[in-house]
């Protein structure tokens, strides 16, 4: 395999950063994964950590150095980590689980598979034009179906934050699967959370990224949808991966797996952040380490089943 990958998570305005990015690659396997807690104080985050963590190392020992069933390995990890979740607030307590959207994409052999709950997105761009997107399980990709808004007023509209299929939560999620997709040579693959692509225009990830260094254009989307979401800015996260075929050009940013070990894993993860914003908003070190290890344990007790 040859790709090159880029990931960014910023909190936005918000005191803390309930979004999750991570990718995860063996040599013959990339898994990506991007997640957007919702829920009070802390909550949201640990939802996201979960279902982020959760996934990759289920990915961790499934690919060896292949995952065997693509779409049954995403099928079951989405339903154990979201009875983690729902675990891990049974556990403290709480009266409402913590929830969170996902999209998680899983590439071998040079086809891609992807799962998604809730309306953080995957867009595949080839030559320049959107060839493949997720659908939004929200309220409003409801009405723009029925034909009741348009997309242009989707943006500003009040429910465009109600969604229907999340990780956690007291309903089971109704995950969405693609079909096996083959990729080319300059493919381009964007997953990102609405706190991106809610501040852009609809075509601003075709138009700009397209044909574009991603390690370049990628923060520049960023700077574009945080300037336009201004003081209410939401978390803003996104992966892009540019998918290279054995005779793409080799670049220092581009990633080959031709001459890694069988049984090696490379991952790549973002988690609870320490100093980012004001004292009165931060989490404290106590937060964080005892919500580490209430991940892990929730993590645990659905880690022993074969993924593969």
């Amino acid at each position: 395999m040859k790709f090159s990958i880029y990931q960014e998570s910023r909190p936005g305005s918000r005191p803390n950063n309930q979004d999750r990015v991570a990718y995860s690659y063996s040599r013959e396997s990339l898994l990506m994964v991007v997640a957007d807690g919702m829920g009070g104080h802390l909550h949201g985050e640990i939802a996201a950590q979960i279902a982020a963590q959760y996934l990759i190392e289920s990915f961790q020992q499934a690919a060896q150095p292949q995952i065997r069933d693509e779409l049954m390995f995403l099928s079951r990890s989405l339903t154990n980590a979201h009875n983690a979740i729902v675990d891990y607030a049974y556990d403290k307590r709480l009266p409402d689980a913590p929830r969170t959207t996902i999209v998680a994409c899983l590439i071998q052999n040079s086809v891609a598979y992807w799962a998604h709950a809730g309306d953080s997105r995957l867009y595949l761009v080839r030559k320049g034009r959107t060839v493949a997107q997720t659908r939004d399980h929200s309220r409003l990709q409801l009405m723009i179906d029925q034909g009741l808004i348009t997309e242009e007023e989707a943006l500003h509209h009040p429910a465009r934050n109600r969604i229907f299929s999340c990780l956690g939560g007291t309903h089971s999620p109704q995950v969405e699967f693609s079909s096996a997709t083959p990729l080319f040579a300059n493919d381009l693959i964007v997953m990102c959370t609405d706190g991106v692509w809610g501040n852009l225009e609809s075509d601003d990830i075709t138009e700009q990224m397209g044909e574009a260094n991603i390690l370049e254009v990628t923060p520049k989307i960023l700077n574009r949808a945080e300037a336009r979401g201004g003081l209410t800015c939401d978390n803003l996260s996104i992966l892009s991966m540019r998918w290279h075929d054995d005779y793409a050009d080799g670049t220092p940013s581009t990633v080959s797996t031709d001459t890694m070990p069988v049984d090696t894993i490379t991952t790549k993860m973002d988690g609870f952040t320490r100093g980012r914003v004001p004292e009165g908003n931060a989490l404290s070190d106590n937060d964080i380490e005892q919500a580490i290890k209430e991940i892990n344990s929730a993590i645990k007790k659905y880690s022993r089943f074969d993924p593969r």
